[in-house]
Parts: structure tokens; sequence; C-alpha cells
């Protein structure tokens, strides 16, 4: 975990200062759709962190894009933005979409086209995530707002994708409803850590039963390690509460929200 914080710092890093581009290849884009944000990390050929621009958006609903206008237009932006930063043209990128909603791959292929990105590579959310981790045998545990995606790895290569529509957007609704507040007055509440103590009572029975979902198709007995990520595993605590439901050690790095879109970055093959 310590080869992945220090790499993710790096791309931290890269949303505020672009960081020095090595090869001559070019750049390898990975555009992350979220529920609550999408974000585009920049990569050189050797995989180092270059740039990365990230915007909060609700144009999307449990991994399906519902707003096709709104998303292009904010990841035509984020793409300007970067360009404008690096002073050259992105031209390839790699999509991920979370397991059980490849009726909606064209959707997303269609939002990073239209943006001006030719998509070298599509794949999974979950083993994006793994190309992070690289992890031989274990689960890769992908939170995002709308939905929990697993991918169940052995030796290496990915064995079971599962998804299911529970995400951050839930807690934030759970949290809306306990304090009387908007639904985006919820959502800055979950996002201040500093009241992360205070809200993990109130949100432990939706987490609850995130971890419920992901033991049901866990096999314990061959499973020694849960690795989590996504923006809602932000959430001070969320480990120790899957590893107390599941019953198997759980981790997560100390920025796992953006452990898929980097994935994704790392996955697009420059033509």
């Amino acid at each position: 975990m310590d080869r992945v914080n220090n790499y993710l710092a790096r791309v931290e890093e890269s949303e505020k200062n672009h960081l020095q581009a090595g090869g001559e290849a070019g750049l390898k884009v990975g555009v992350d759709l979220g529920t609550a944000y999408i974000v585009l990390v920049v990569l050189d050929e050797e995989n180092n962190p270059v740039a990365c621009e990230k915007q909060a958006a609700q144009v999307l609903r449990d991994g399906v894009v519902v707003d096709y206008t709104g998303a292009l237009r904010i990841v035509r932006s984020l793409k300007e933005r970067l360009e404008a930063r690096l002073g050259t043209e992105l031209v390839n990128c790699a999509i991920a979409m979370p397991a059980g909603t490849e009726s909606s791959v064209k959707t997303h292929q269609y939002v990073a086209e239209g943006a001006g990105l030719e998509v070298t590579n599509i794949l999974d959310e979950p083993s994006a995530a793994n190309a992070i981790y690289q992890i031989e045998d274990g689960v890769v545990v992908d939170i995002g707002g709308g939905t929990t995606g697993l991918a169940i790895l052995k030796e290496g290569k990915v064995v079971q994708i599962e998804d299911e529509p529970t995400g951050g957007t839930h807690l934030t609704l759970v949290l809306s409803g306990n304090y009387h507040v908007s639904f985006e007055e919820a959502e800055a509440i979950k996002q201040d850590y500093k009241r992360h103590r205070e809200i993990l009572p109130v949100v432990r029975p939706v987490v609850e039963k995130m971890a419920t979902i992901v033991s049901r198709y866990v096999d314990k007995a061959h499973t020694d390690t849960i690795y989590l990520c996504g923006g809602t595993c932000c959430l001070t605590g969320i480990e120790d509460i899957f590893q107390k439901v599941t019953g198997i050690r759980t981790i997560k790095p100390a920025n796992p929200f953006l452990v898929t879109p980097t994935g994704i970055a790392m996955n697009c093959t420059l033509e």
C-alpha cells in the first residue's frame, strides 16, 4: 500500500501542477464518468502522472448516462482545461464501465468521442482499479456514487465481476433525511472529513448493506484481503465496517477516489 499511496500522491499533485512527461509516444487519458464526479487523468507512456482535472456532476445515475449533453459539456471542458495546461492536444483515451452496465458502453464512448477523444480501450471499473493495486489474489471493491462493484482476482486474472446499485448517493440521501437538509448540503456534510466520526453511525446501515453485497459473492475460505477504492471509500472508518461484516481483512489507500480514473488511464493504448 505504500507504493500505491506514493503513486496516488503524485496523481493528486498533478491536479494543481502538471508534471513533466517522459517519452515521446504521447499521452494517455483516462475518462471516468462517475455518478458524483467526472474525472480525467493524464499519464505519460510510462504511466507517470502528468495532469488531472475533475468536476462535480449529476449526469449519471447508477453508472448510466442520463444527461448526455451535460456529460459531453463537462468532458469537453475538462479536456480543454488540460490541453491549456499542457500546451498539447489530447487524443487517445480509455473509458470504464461499472459491471452490469455494458449496454451503456456506446453512450460513454459517444461522450468521449464527442469531446474530441479517440477511445482505444474499454474495461470494467474494478479491473481498472487493479491496474493500480496489481494484486494476484483478492477482491477489489469499487464504491462510487451510484454502484458497488467488485472484481474477484485469482492468479492476477479477473474471474468474476459483480455490481449492485448502492453507492455514495444513498449515503447522501440518508444524511439528507437525518439532518433535514438538501441533497447538496448533505453531500457537503459527507465530504467534510471532520464530521466523519459524527455521521458514521447514521450511514452505518447503508455501509453494512454494501459490505453484505460483497460478502455474498466472496469465498471467505480463499480470500484474505479486500481492497477498497472509489470516492465513497473516502469515508473514514468504512474499511472497519467492511472487515467486521465480511470477516475479511479490508484495506484502502489514502486517496481511494483517484484509484479507478488513474487505472483507466493506465489501460489507454496509444495509436
